[in-house]
Formats: structure tokens, sequence, C-alpha cells
């Protein structure tokens, strides 16, 4: 199960920040190059590069939650009681998944709002209520992860621990 929801993130989730982040370099490639050579900037690249990254903090959201990438206080573990982590562990992940849900809520109302007045970009007269949408569903998966860890219980493997994995099965030197 735990296989199948971090391939699920890894190419919906991750694909979505990596495209979002490669378009992000090239669009500063084209507006450096116009500055540079043709002494004109990329017409609304500002805009773009502000929604574009959105994309990549709010879709990168869930791929840190679920595998437990995010900062984290360890200092009394060693000497916590391994019951007593988990039942705080899965505390923290309902918490979690109620935060981000109600912001997830929070984020609807928004989008709602912009599309009622019609808010657009400035330069680009783009509708912001899609990104404001966006930004909701991501956060509800974020919360649907945390959900997930709470009922599965243990914590995810970190990047860290899976290439050591990796490398591992594979016979390679990290």
């Amino acid at each position: 199960m735990r296989k199948k929801i971090d391939a699920l993130l890894y190419w919906s989730c991750g694909l979505l920040a990596a495209v979002a982040l490669f378009a992000i370099m090239w669009m500063t490639v084209v507006d450096v190059t116009g500055r540079k050579f043709f002494n004109h900037s990329l017409p609304g690249g500002l805009e773009m590069t502000e929604i574009l990254m959105v994309c990549v903090i709010f879709a990168g959201l869930p791929l840190v939650s679920w595998r437990g990438e995010h900062v984290v206080f360890d200092t009394f573990d060693r000497v916590t009681p391994a019951w007593l982590r988990d039942a705080q562990l899965r505390f923290v992940h309902v918490l979690c998944f109620a935060t981000f849900c109600w912001l997830g809520w929070l984020m609807v109302g928004k989008g709602q709002r912009f599309a009622s007045y019609g808010e657009t970009t400035s330069y680009l007269q783009l509708p912001i209520y899609p990104v404001a949408y966006g930004m909701a569903a991501l956060l509800v998966v974020t919360g649907l992860a945390h959900l997930a860890l709470a009922i599965l219980g243990d914590r995810p493997e970190t990047m860290a621990e899976h290439a050591a994995h990796h490398a591992e099965e594979t016979g390679q030197v990290l």
C-alpha cells in the first residue's frame, strides 16, 4: 500500500513540481538572454514565475509530508517509550490532516472570491482563481497523506534511507 501511494504521489505531485521547475528554468534563460542580447525581457515573466513557484511549493508539500522529510525535533525520542512515540506520531499526523484540510477549505473560499471578483494578474490578465483551487487541492492531498500516515502508523522511509537501501540492493556505493 505504501509503495502504491508513494508512486502515485511521485508521478503526480513530483512530476508537477519538476515540470514547473523546468519551466521556470527555461523562462529564466529566455528572459536573461532577451535582456542581455535584445534589451527586452520576457513579457509577463515575473507573473508566470510566481505562478510556477506556487506549483513547485504546493506540489512538494505532499511529497515532503509523505516521505517525512520536513523538519523534525527529535530531542526526546531516545528517552520516550516506543508506544508513546507511536501515539504522538499518530496524533501529530491527525492534527496535520485537519490543519491542511482546513487550509484547503480556506483556499477554496479564496478561489471563489477571486472568481467572483474576476481577479487577474496585472500584465498577462490571467485569472487567479485556478491557481487558488490548485493550491487548495494540493493542500488537501497533503492532508490525506498525513491521514494515511496516521492510519499506517510507521514513519515513512526518507529519501536518504531510500537511496541507501537502493544502493545496498544494487551494490552501488554512495
